[in-house]
């Protein structure tokens, strides 16, 4: 065209610039200009728009608004898209104040900003973590009438939730859909997910709420996320209609809802339906995952269901599925809690053998497991090697730890090694410092107690109500009213109410020393404060009254309890049963255990009170009576049920009776205790059958139970008479 003396017109040279811009050619775009100047042609906005366009490609921003100064100069047209073109490059080269200024010419020199030009300054602001000023600007264009794009409203969102402002993306979503905007589905799936583990529930169903009516149509991450939640908090009805409605939708479903409903079962103990949940997923073709196994055997555990969750650990194995460090941590803190120490360590080992790394949980449950059983010195050994490989303790770790050297009186090393870590700026919490107060407590050194929950608070570790509640018992053990009363008012003075179960405590330990004065005192004192009694302390305060002969008064607490929102249970009623059969009062108790069993609050323990009433008056005849008519009852008897019986029988040397009784215990399954071993050899010895009791002895030591100085003392009794029998006969 050139040679031929022909210039291209505008609209030719603006297509070809175009099409240079789409395959990404910028220099040329940049030398055809130059020649389209040179030739003396007057670019129009179009191909000045190019131009920008390819100098942003270039990321030559200098360039870019030279030119706009160029074509001002010259009397060039300029338009919002001009300077939308350069603000765009901006953005995207995070050069966004530069943007904002460029923005802010464009509208000084009479321009107006469109939804385009505050669209792409708020992702510019988004992508450089700006969020706050991003909702800034989009509330001025919201004010102009302009609708902000899904990518915008996305933006804002994902970056609010990531950076934790969880509520505030929440409220945007809400302030954007009265427009019909809708951040895309994943953005909602993230949001959904963060309100539901900052424990916004009822927000999250309200957004799920809100993205079925705008017609959104949730996946099944988004159904995933929901089910998850409901399991977490124990609303497993929920969670079933929202998979049931999965399948309705024709929603693909995977693992994951199954793997939630599985783990919330097991966390409320409910194994049957894990299993059956486990089942349903097998039978709908899914494959279970570590996630799937690991609930389940840690559900196992916690129940200690040991064998089912070393099956399940097997079958995992076979199938593939390779266990992970929560699999091992859940089957070691189940053989931790079954007292089985050197199962446990051949597990870590086994373990550590398959390199799979061992965290602080696996520790923290080996650690209590060896302080459970007494063995400090191999829990304090665990520590070391957890330091040693760069785990970081916490307060579950010193817990136990503490627990264990105070179970074993060795407050004064507990609080020797808080002091330790208090020094080393390990963090302590009131929890532990509790436990340490319980061991001195314990071994009655109150006054260093309370000189620990001076220091603790010195270290700010505020006391807790557990704390106070340890020290108030101490107090009361040591009759020390001032004390108490001191601690009272601290307690007020820092803003604490002593609860129920601290004035439960403090009205049960007076009652049973015959206190009432100070019983009913507090009693007043704790319905000033608010602090309503209920049951338990009804019942604790009836039994000191009913033990010390106060049957009236114990009868006109009762009758207050009807009147109340209060209703007496078997243990209220129990206080009475109790002292009538000390009392000798048979019949008064039979009347009243008849009222129990019409109200279904009957069990073994009133039937074992009855049976001991009967027994004390010889009346051996009424109280297997009894025995058979519990077994009517539904109700089944223990070894003290047994062991009473038996005793009585072997008391009046009717060792035949004692020994059916016996047998019939067995068969039956109950196990008998130390106790009861001791009555029956006591019987055997008397009857002169000491090698029936020698017997017993033997059986008594393959149950694993120690034989105590009562059973030697009875066997070397027995030895004795049988000698003088034998004596005599020579």
């Amino acid at each position: 065209m050139r040679e031929n003396h022909l210039m291209p017109e505008l609209r030719t040279l603006s297509a070809l610039l175009n099409d240079l811009l789409m395959i990404r050619r910028f220099d040329m775009v940049l030398t055809l200009f130059d020649e389209i100047v040179n030739g003396y042609i007057k670019p129009d906005i179009y191909i000045h728009t190019a131009v920008i366009r390819s100098l942003c490609g270039l990321k030559d921003f200098v360039k870019a608004k030279e030119m706009i100064q160029w074509m001002e100069f010259n009397g060039c047209e300029l338009n919002v898209v001009l300077y939308n073109v350069l603000i765009h490059g901006l953005c995207k080269g995070q050069r966004v104040w530069e943007a904002i200024n460029i923005m802010n010419n464009l509208i000084r020199k009479g321009l107006k900003a469109n939804v385009v030009t505050y669209c792409t300054i708020v992702l510019g602001l988004c992508k450089v973590q700006e969020f706050e000023l991003g909702i800034e600007i989009l509330n001025e264009m919201i004010e102009l009438g302009f609708v902000p794009s899904e990518a915008v409203v996305s933006g804002l969102v994902e970056g609010l939730r990531r950076k934790g402002l969880i509520m505030d993306a929440f409220y945007l979503v809400n302030r954007v859909l009265k427009f019909g905007v809708l951040p895309n589905l994943f953005v909602y799936n993230s949001l959904l997910n963060s309100l539901c583990k900052n424990g916004k529930f009822d927000e999250a169903e309200l957004l799920f709420k809100e993205m079925e009516e705008k017609g959104l149509c949730a996946n099944d991450i988004t159904y995933s996320i929901l089910i998850d939640s409901f399991c977490r908090r124990g609303k497993l009805d929920l969670a079933t209609h929202f998979l049931d409605k999965m399948f309705k939708e024709g929603i693909k479903v995977t693992a994951y809802p199954y793997n939630s409903l599985i783990n919330g079962y097991c966390k409320l103990g409910n194994l049957l339906a894990a299993e059956t949940c486990f089942d349903e997923m097998l039978n709908n073709g899914l494959t279970p995952t570590v996630v799937t196994y690991t609930s389940l055997i840690s559900g196992y555990c916690n129940e200690g269901e040991l064998n089912k969750a070393f099956r399940l650990y097997h079958e995992m194995n076979s199938k593939g599925i390779a266990a992970n460090t929560y699999t091992y941590t859940a089957m070691i803190s189940g053989l931790c809690q079954a007292n089985k120490m050197a199962e446990a360590i051949r597990l870590l080992d086994e373990m550590r053998e398959r390199n799979i790394v061992p965290n602080e949980v696996t520790y923290n449950v080996m650690i209590e497991g060896y302080c459970r059983e007494g063995n400090t010195v191999k829990a304090f050994g665990l520590l070391d090697e957890m330091v040693e490989k760069g785990l970081v303790p916490d307060t579950y770790t010193y817990r136990p730890l503490i627990s264990g050297l105070c179970s074993t009186g060795r407050a004064s090393e507990a609080k020797e090694f808080i002091d330790d870590l208090h020094k080393m700026n390990r963090k302590v919490n009131e929890m532990c410092y509790g436990v340490l107060l319980h061991g001195f407590c314990k071994e009655g050194r109150f006054r260093e107690a309370l000189n620990a929950s001076r220091e603790m608070v010195e270290r700010g570790v505020d006391m807790d109500l557990v704390c106070y509640a340890i020290l108030i018992d101490g107090t009361m053990k040591g009759h020390d009213s001032r004390t108490l009363f001191g601690l009272l008012k601290e307690m007020h003075d820092r803003g604490l109410r002593p609860d129920n179960v601290t004035y439960t405590n403090m009205i049960d330990r007076h009652s049973k020393a015959g206190n009432f004065k100070e019983a009913f005192g507090l009693w007043d004192i704790m319905v000033d404060e608010g602090c309503i009694p209920n049951i338990v302390t009804y019942t604790a305060l009836i039994n000191g009254l009913c033990k010390a002969g106060f049957m009236d008064k114990a009868e006109i607490l009762c009758k207050e309890i009807l009147v109340g929102n209060s209703i007496p249970n078997q243990f209220t009623f129990g206080c009475f049963l109790d002292q009538l059969s000390r009392e000798g009062n048979m019949d008064k108790a039979v009347e009243l255990h008849n009222t129990l069993l019409k109200g279904f609050l009957a069990n073994t323990v009133s039937y074992n009170i009855l049976i001991r009433g009967f027994c004390k008056l010889g009346r051996i005849q009424e109280a297997t009576e009894l025995l058979h008519g519990m077994v009517a009852s539904g109700i089944f008897p223990d070894h003290i049920t047994y062991s009473t019986i038996i005793y009585e029988h072997c008391r009046r040397r009717n060792l035949q009776e004692a020994t059916k009784l016996w047998q019939s215990m067995l068969d039956k399954g109950v196990k008998p205790d130390k106790l009861s071993y001791n009555f029956m050899i006591y019987g055997c010895c008397i009857a002169g059958e000491l090698e029936k009791a020698l017997e017993l002895q033997d059986d008594m030591t393959r149950r694993g139970m120690k034989v105590n100085q009562v059973t030697y003392d009875t066997l070397i009794q027995g030895a004795d008479s049988q000698s003088s029998v034998l004596s005599a006969d020579r």
